[in-house]
């Protein structure tokens, strides 16, 4: 295609209605017809990124590969696509205020007064073009976060309104609203709906497609009247039902026509239906997979979304394993050595999370210290990790003090340390190792057989501190094995202890490059040790 067409994805009534899951759907339905898609999330938040929001705000950060902390929706594009995001793709509040302010200090306004419009709303419009202008895709589709009628999301709605105008055929918009069901009066009400688009349409945009989030299926005559009192065509109301997982809205968008639709709406020919051959036999997969593999996921985030990627690779493991994995969250702020034999009961494998900071982490360490004694299959993750290597210094080398220098500033068996060029870092956002590093893997290692004998893989990180390599021969010399490293720093990047059935620790996080139709090897390995296990 000659030019560019912007899809710009909004939401009303309620957030955490699934626009991310509807981005991505679009981003695959229309890669499955052989279009070149990016998908970027505008943010509306004023925090320059999400890498300072705690996972109780705003669920996981989701680390790109060059680097950037991003909104968990980028982990959904990603999954659904293959596609890799970048810093581009995902912008907040605070990084447009941020260029504009870099700008006016320069002089680059010449003077001028700056204003919401048009210096914000053109620093957004030039954020929404660049992927485009930059390497030709066919179509970007651009997720504006919060609702319509947050005081937040204005500048970006008036960013939308002009673009489309300049556009013309080659944008569109799609409205994601909430129908919900009054149980009192068994009804299902469209006027959430028709106030969420008069609240569009007083933003100057008219909506092209709306798509309905319900919990119960919507009657032909129900679609009929939002389309009527909303000025669209029937065709472009479509309903997205609850699925029994996410993985099945593409299928069920397809079949509502949404992707011809969209096509249709921008003037290009609709063509045939594709197959999405790979995606319905992973789907098949998930559904003949009857058999339940339990995982327990210690971490100190109660909350689903802070572990997101975690969760959804685990899961594709699982699929491709041929199992359902059940996962249980574990607090490990109250895991003790008194009850961690309870608590851990009956799981045939055992994750030991990332996070910050020192709540929760001699829990994680007591989780660790169970799971080797007991010879459970055991992946720590990041700071999962480190308290592996911290378990395993107090408890097999014999250094009862030893600890990361996050958490104890005056251990004077600091296994975890800061890296050397880090040491005068005061400020919390964006000064880790972030992003995608090579790591050497160790012939032989089960980190190897894992990885398909492959010697060198790429990972991402987001962490600050690091396995202290003082202290390397120590732990090789007492059943620990350093299987993984960077070849430039010869920081260690991967544990394992080659005596139990599956005992692994990643400094980075594999999680945020296991794809639908690619699951990463270390959960495949993961999940097929904690099978295994079930089966002794």
């Amino acid at each position: 295609m000659a030019e560019t067409k912007y899809i710009f994805v909004t939401g009303g009534v309620a957030s955490s209605l699934g626009k991310g899951i509807i981005s991505s759907s679009i981003g695959k339905l229309l890669q499955a017809r052989g279009y070149n898609i990016t998908i970027q999330k505008f943010d509306p938040y004023i925090n320059i990124d999400p890498g300072t929001l705690n996972p109780y705000e705003h669920g996981e950060c989701y680390v790109t590969v060059d680097g950037q902390e991003t909104d968990l929706d980028l982990g959904h594009y990603e999954r659904f696509t293959g596609i890799q995001t970048t810093r581009s793709n995902n912008i907040t509040t605070g990084r447009i205020y941020q260029n504009v302010i870099e700008k006016e200090r320069r002089g680059d306004y010449l003077g001028k007064t700056i204003q919401v419009v048009p210096h914000i709303t053109d620093e957004i419009k030039r954020n929404v073009k660049l992927l485009g202008e930059k390497y030709g895709f066919d179509f970007v589709i651009t997720e504006i976060g919060g609702t319509i009628g947050d005081i937040e999301s204005a500048p970006f709605l008036e960013a939308i309104r002009q673009l489309r105008w300049e556009m013309g055929k080659n944008a569109i918009n799609v409205h994601l609203t909430y129908v919900p069901y009054l149980a009192a009066a068994g009804e299902l009400k469209t006027k959430p709906t028709q106030m969420s688009v008069k609240q569009l349409q007083s933003q100057g945009i008219q909506p092209d497609i709306i798509v309905l989030r319900t919990e119960h299926h919507l009657s032909d005559d129900l679609r009929k009247k939002v389309a009527h009192f909303c000025n669209v065509d029937l065709e472009a109301v479509i309903q997205s039902e609850d699925m029994p997982s996410i993985y099945e809205v593409p299928v069920n968008m397809q079949q509502q026509g949404l992707d011809a639709t969209i096509l249709r709406k921008l003037d290009i020919p609709v063509g045939e239906t594709p197959q999405l051959g790979p995606w319905r036999n992973f789907l098949e997969r998930r559904s003949k997979a009857k058999e339940i593999v339990e995982v327990a996921l210690v971490g100190k985030y109660d909350l689903q979304d802070a572990y997101k990627s975690i969760r959804e690779s685990l899961a594709h493991a699982g699929v491709y394993n041929d199992y359902k994995v059940k996962l249980t969250f574990v607090n490990s702020e109250y895991l003790t050595r008194e009850n961690v034999a309870e608590k851990l009961a009956g799981f045939h494998g055992v994750v030991i999370c990332p996070g910050f900071g020192q709540r929760g982490t001699e829990g994680k360490i007591v989780a660790a210290e169970y799971t080797r004694t007991h010879d459970i299959p055991t992946f720590g993750i990041c700071l999962g990790m480190q308290m592996i290597v911290i378990e395993f210094a107090r408890n097999v080398l014999g250094y009862a003090d030893a600890n990361s220098r996050e958490m104890d500033a005056t251990t004077s068996h600091n296994v975890i340390d800061i890296m050397e060029e880090q040491k005068n870092i005061t400020q919390m956002g964006g000064t880790m190792r972030l992003g995608s590093y090579e790591c050497q893997i160790r012939k032989g290692s089960r980190t190897y057989e894992a990885y398909g004998n492959q010697e060198v893989v790429h990972e991402r990180h987001r962490h600050r501190y690091e396995f202290n390599s003082h202290f390397t021969e120590e732990y090789e010399n007492h059943g620990m094995k350093c299987v993984g490293t960077n070849p430039e720093s010869n920081l260690v990047e991967i544990v394992e202890i080659p005596n139990l059935k599956w005992y692994i620790g990643t400094q980075f996080h594999p999680e945020y490059s296991s794809t639908v139709l690619k699951p990463h090897p270390l959960f495949m390995s993961f999940i097929k040790a904690c099978i295994e296990n079930k089966g002794k």
